[in-house]
Order: C-alpha cells, then sequence, then structure tokens
C-alpha cells in the first residue's frame, strides 16, 4: 500500500511539536527540540503503523515501542494522551513536576503506555533489541500454521547520544546475528548534542557500522517535511524479516523554533515569544497552550479503535489456537497471565 497523505497529517505534527514546547516552557526544564524534529516521524509511525490498544495496554501482542534517548518524552507523552492511555492533559501540564505521570524520563510500571524505563542513553535501544528477542523466541516456540499467535513489531527511537554508548553497540551487533527482522530502529540524526554540533566528537559513518552488523539499512534525508519517504521507508523495513533495520533520518532539532538545529534547543525550554512565534506561523492559536484541535483528537482515536479490532481479532485467533494445541495454549496463557508454572512459588 502506498502512502497516502491526509489533509490532518500537518495539523497533527504542529500540535505535537507546540504540545512539547508547551510542556517544557511550564516546567521550565527539558527537551523540546528532539520531539520537534521528530514529530512527523512520530505521526507517520503511529498513524501507519503501530497497532496497540490503549484502552488495553497490556495486550500480549501489541507493538512495542521503546523511547531510548528519554530525554525527549514530551513526544512520546503527547502521543500517550493523544492515543487516549491514562494520561489526561492536566498531566502533560505537571510534566517533571514531583509524583507526577509526566517524569523528566519515561518510567515503565509508572505511566500508562510506556514500555521501557529510559534515561541512560543507548539502554533503550538494548532494550528494544530484548523484546524483539523475546518476540521472536515466542514466535518460534507458539507460532502454528495458520495460527501466528506471535506477531508485533518493535520500534526504537534513538539519537546520536544513545549510538555513543557502549551497551547501544552491544545489543545492535546482537540483534544482526540473531536476525531479528521484528526489530525498527529510527535514528534521529539532527547532529546536536548537549555539548554542540556532533562534529566535536561523533563522526563516524553510522550505516556503514550497522552495515557490519549485519542490519537492513536505509536513509531519508528530509524528516522534517518528507512524510511519503518516512512512511516508505518504514514500509520497506517490514518486509525485511531476516535482519532488524535502521532507518538514519536526517532532522532539524527544535524544527520550527528560531532556535532550530542548535544545541540551544536541545536542554531548555523555548522562549514565550518563540512558541508564540512557532504557533502564528503553522496556523496555531499563539493565545493558547496546551490546545488540541478535536481533528487531531479524532485521528488519534481512530488509531487506537484501529487497535482495539486488531486486538478482539487476536483474541478470536487465541481461543482457535487453545483448540486446536490445547497444551501449548494453555503453557501459552499461563505466560501470558504471568503466573508461575503449577507447583511453583516464589
Amino acid at each position: 500500500m502506498s502512502f497516502q497523505a491526509d489533509e490532518t497529517d500537518q495539523l497533527c505534527i504542529d500540535t505535537i511539536r507546540a504540545l512539547a514546547a508547551d510542556m517544557v516552557a511550564a516546567a521550565n526544564s527539558g527537551h523540546p527540540g528532539a520531539p520537534m524534529g521528530m514529530a512527523p516521524v512520530a505521526h507517520v509511525l503511529f498513524s501507519r503503523f503501530f497497532v496497540a490498544n490503549p484502552k488495553s495496554s497490556q495486550w500480549f501482542n501489541r507493538d512495542r515501542f521503546v523511547l531510548s534517548n528519554g530525554h525527549a518524552c514530551a513526544l512520546l507523552y503527547s502521543l500517550l494522551h493523544l492515543l487516549g492511555y491514562k494520561l489526561s492533559m492536566d498531566d502533560l501540564k505537571a510534566f517533571r513536576q514531583v509524583n507526577s505521570l509526566t517524569p523528566g524520563h519515561p518510567e515503565a510500571s509508572h505511566t500508562d503506555g510506556v514500555e521501557v524505563t529510559t534515561g541512560p542513553l543507548g539502554q533503550g535501544l538494548a532494550n528494544a533489541v530484548g523484546l524483539a528477542a523475546a518476540q521472536a523466541h515466542m514466535a518460534a516456540v507458539y507460532n502454528k500454521d495458520g495460527l501466528h499467535i506471535s506477531t508485533n513489531h518493535t520500534y526504537v527511537f534513538f539519537g546520536d547520544g544513545c549510538l555513543m554508548e557502549g551497551v547501544a553497540s552491544e545489543a545492535a551487533s546482537l540483534a544482526g546475528h540473531l536476525q531479528l527482522g521484528n526489530l525498527i530502529g529510527i535514528y534521529d540524526d539532527n547532529h546536536i548534542s548537549i555539548d554542540g554540533n556532533t562534529n566535536c566528537a561523533f563522526t563516524e559513518d553510522v550505516v556503514k557500522r550497522f552495515e557490519a552488523y549485519g542490519w537492513h539499512t536505509q536513509v531519508v534525508t528530509n524528516g522534517d517535511n518528507d512524510y511519503e519517504a518516512i512512511y516508505n521507508a518504514i514500509a520497506e523495513a517490514k518486509k525485511v524479516t531476516d535482519k532488524p533495520s535502521i532507518i538514519k533520518l536526517r532532522t532539524i532539532i527544535g524544527y520550527g523554533s528560531k532556535q532550530q538545529g542548535t544545541h540551544g534547543v536541545h536542554g531548555a525550554p523555548l522562549k514565550a515569544d518563540d512558541i508564540a512565534q512557532f504557533k502564528t506561523k503553522t496556523g496555531l492559536d499563539p493565545s493558547k497552550s496546551f490546545a488540541v484541535d478535536e481533528k487531531v483528537y479524532q485521528v488519534y482515536h481512530n488509531i487506537a479503535k484501529r487497535g482495539a479490532e486488531a486486538e478482539q481479532k487476536w483474541e478470536a485467533l487465541l481461543r482457535e489456537y487453545a483448540q486446536k494445541f490445547p497444551e501449548e495454549g494453555k503453557e501459552l496463557t499461563r505466560r501470558i497471565n504471568k503466573e508461575l508454572p503449577e507447583g511453583e512459588a516464589i
């Protein structure tokens, strides 16, 4: 299926960027740059590919999303809110506040919809490899002809800082060795770290490095506006079943800000006049903060509906599986329910 542009795409992307800027500004702390730069790929991924049910966030066969560059969590929180996870607008307004559901880095078992706690750079990429390996194992053990119970993908966003860390290298090497075709990584190539331009410390050829690991590689040169290229790259990655995939996505950090493309937008809130000019030029109301057009909510509620329908189909498949393979079905259900084997106790 080819990319079909929707009239709401730009509004959704600009809304995500504005929410991220508003969250960081309200907290007077955080990272608006990466969320603004990665809003297009996040929107394309979630609106066209990602399958999960926000009303049943622990559904077994959901796709997994990991934000390895956890400092960009304003992006994730915006998405979770729009999709209908247990994250209200008031929660977004409480970004980085004590005891809030929107801490400065994503925390699993704390915020609904967050799969992995991330913060230390590179760790999330390693966790994503683990998630993908677990899915591949479950598929190998339980999938039967015509009854594929475990089919989900793991998607992971990461940046230059993640790739500078040794743990990411070790995990990426293992992923290539294991031929994890269910793992798709999006590398935010924005050339900026907290210290400034990456040319001061990180100039390696990432694509060649991952080719050496055994990954399928692609490059999208305009991650800011070429939504079709983003879509095509993800679609192509999903076709590759014998290798993990990395998409090197060239973006401008803080896209739309007066400081875009600089480290000034990396770890500090945008000034009020900067947020206002961004909203003005994108057609949003500069006098309003934390504003979401009903059209945007409708788009993301439709995504959630797609996930709920997918879970219903999967539940029917699981029932059929249990009837045809009662022993495997019983063991699979035990594992899904996180129960110990009969007779065992902690």
